[in-house]
Parts: structure tokens; sequence; C-alpha cells
């Protein structure tokens, strides 16, 4: 393993930031995967199944077995995790600015294709080889102002050449559930499947700019553009793992989710071994677009009436939401069946607040598909 260390700019007067991106395997092997944890910073259930990973890739460095190189970024907001309020960490947003860590990655394309014009071949390898360097370049001549743009770049310039791209999260509470691209869903199943994830999300293009999606949606625009005058390649398989809820950190989950994650790179060949057999899917993916997010309606005390994971039926009561005054209680119905995947954690609600989502197999919303 080869530790390298990533100093951010931009950070305060006398103080000073770094990510810590630990190599494993051969570089320049002709396959990569990246691998990063917490990029909302209090993601703690992510830290711990990086542990994991980076005991096993240890190991299996050790005994020659990686067939790929793997970057693994166990902390991969260390400015997200640096800020606390009152003895609570807030890494979701950057304090200064409001900003969603996970929003607004730079979608490149046209700087790419800019400096793609007159360089492609016939020969698919050197077109992916050629993407990936005006990719490098037009993220280097990125202008870059403050530590979280800088932040931003950094976590870019590790993961864009890369095959197969993990996004480690978690969510306030939930089960464990994905987001991925349509085109990516195909290649990134098996991972579904060995994590036993319960949802899984599908977006070409949620409107946010998140992370997995400016590797997978930067691509398909790319085939998009070339595609009918240049063979090009398929782009990474980009996903992002929700671990369950922040308060889902064990020993036992993390090992779990660690082994289903060394199944999969073995089921991809990645690493040298007897692949696992294919569990069951638990269900199928839905779009995203067809998610029923549900707000509160009014303040009051949040009573939750349905189980995480569970199959929620048209009608069946969610969400209750007492008022502690009167006594009133509201109730809000699903109007969608599907997986009940997330809810709030907080028990006390404002009107307007997020209260939870459950899957659709319609797509029923436009737009910005995930929230802030």
């Amino acid at each position: 393993m080869q530790s390298v260390i990533h100093t951010l700019p931009f950070v305060c007067t006398g103080t000073a930031q770094s990510v810590v991106a630990q190599h494993f395997g051969e570089a320049n092997c002709g396959r990569k995967v990246y691998i990063q944890a917490a990029l909302h910073a209090d993601e703690i259930p992510a830290m711990l199944v990086a542990t994991r990973l980076r005991e096993k890739l240890l190991v299996l460095e050790a005994q020659g077995r990686l067939r790929a190189e793997v970057v693994l970024l166990s902390v991969a907001n260390p400015l997200g995790l640096n800020q606390w309020l009152m003895g609570a960490p807030q890494g979701r947003f950057e304090l200064a600015s409001g900003r969603n860590y996970n929003r607004g990655f730079p979608m490149l394309f046209d700087a790419i294709v800019e400096k793609l014009e007159g360089k492609l071949t016939d020969d698919v390898a050197r077109n992916r080889d050629r993407v990936r360097t005006a990719w490098r370049e037009a993220l280097l001549a990125r202008p870059v102002t403050d530590a979280f743009g800088g932040l931003q770049s950094l976590l870019m310039l590790q993961a864009h050449d890369a095959d197969i791209v993990l996004d480690l999260h978690c969510s306030r509470e939930a089960t464990m559930h994905l987001y991925t691209g349509d085109e990516c869903w195909p290649a990134a199943e098996p991972l579904a499947r060995y994590l036993g994830s319960k949802a899984t999300l599908l977006a070409l293009d949620s409107g946010a700019n998140s992370f997995d999606e400016a590797q997978s949606f930067t691509w398909y625009r790319v085939r998009q553009h070339f595609g009918t005058t240049y063979p090009m390649p398929s782009g990474p398989v980009s996903v992002t793992v929700e671990h369950r809820g922040q308060r889902d950190v064990s020993y036992e989950q993390a090992e779990a989710d660690a082994s289903a994650i060394m199944q999969y790179l073995t089921y991809t060949g990645d690493v040298d071994g007897q692949v696992s057999p294919l569990p069951d899917l638990p269900h199928p993916a839905t779009p995203l677009a067809g998610s029923e997010q549900f707000r509160a309606p009014c303040p009051g005390v949040l009573v939750h009436r349905a189980t995480l994971g569970t199959l929620i039926e048209v009608g069946q009561p969610v969400f209750d939401i007492v008022d502690p005054l009167t006594g009133n209680v509201t109730t809000l119905v699903s109007r969608t069946e599907g997986v009940m995947y997330m809810r709030r954690d907080v028990r006390f609600v404002n009107a307007g607040d997020p209260l939870g989502r459950v899957t659709g197999h319609r797509a029923q919303r436009t737009g910005m598909l995930l929230g802030a």
C-alpha cells in the first residue's frame, strides 16, 4: 500500500487540511477501482466500512490477488469532518456557504469535447485513454477559488479515470439502498445483490450534479456526442452506496458490507478469487423520479408508523404528526406502492420538513430529484 497525502488549498490561515488516498495493487495495470467514504463527512458507517476494506485490501495485495489498482479514501471530506456545532457534527453542508458537499460537482463535458476534436480514432481503447486525458486536463484547468472547490477538483481527479467508482454514504435513518445511473444498472446490479440492497434508485441525471453522476453522466454525454462517429467504451460503473442510517455503526454490519463489496470486485475480475453465487435481489430497481417524498404539512411530534425496508401499500399510514398543545393527529398515507427506504431521525418537525421516502415504479417527479 502507498499512502498519498493531498493538501487542500485555501484553508484558513494558520491551518492545514489534507485528504489521504491509499493505493493498493499495481498502478497503470489497465483497471482502476476508486472507493471513497463519507463525502457528507458525518457518515460514520461508511468510514467503518472503509476500515474493513483497507484490512482486506492489504491482505489481497500481499497475496498478489489484486487485478486492479484500488484507490481508497476513508475520509473523503476532512473539511466537513472538522465542522462541529455544540457537540454535533455538521458534515452535510459547508457551514460558511450552505453548499451541500455532494452537489454541484463539475460537469466538464464542453471542455472535454473541445479537447477531443480531431484526436479520436477507430481504436476504442485509445479513445478511452484520450477521453480520460482530456478530462484530467479540463479538471486541472478549472478555476478553483476556495477550499470547497479544491476538494471537489481533488476528488474528481482521483476518480475520473476509474472503471468502478463507489461513493460510500449513509442517510439519517435508512435501510441499505443504492443510487446509480440507468446505464450503470446492468453492471451494478450484482453489487446490489451482494449488499442486499432493499432499494436502488435510477436516474440518468438527477439535476444535482452529485459525485457519482459527475462520473457516469459525463461519460454518457461524451458517448452520445462521439459514439456514432468513433467507437467509445462504456463509462464507469458509478454508484452511491447508502450504508443504512447514521446510528447503524457496528463491526458486524461493516464487515458484512465490506465483504459484499469485495465479492462484487471478485465478480468483476478486479480481485482474483472464487466468485460467490449471486443472491436474490430483494426488490427491483426503480426510477428516482418515482420515489414519493413526504413533507410535514404542520409542526408537531413525528411518529413513524412504517418500518424501514418494508413494502408499503397505497393508502397505508406512514407518519403521524401530533400537535403537542391540542393532541390533534395529522396522518400521512402513501400514494405509492414501494419500499420505505429512508426517514427522518429527528422526532419533531416544522411545516415543510422532509419526513421520508418510498420507492415507486412510475415516474412522478421532474427537475431536481435529490434533496438538499
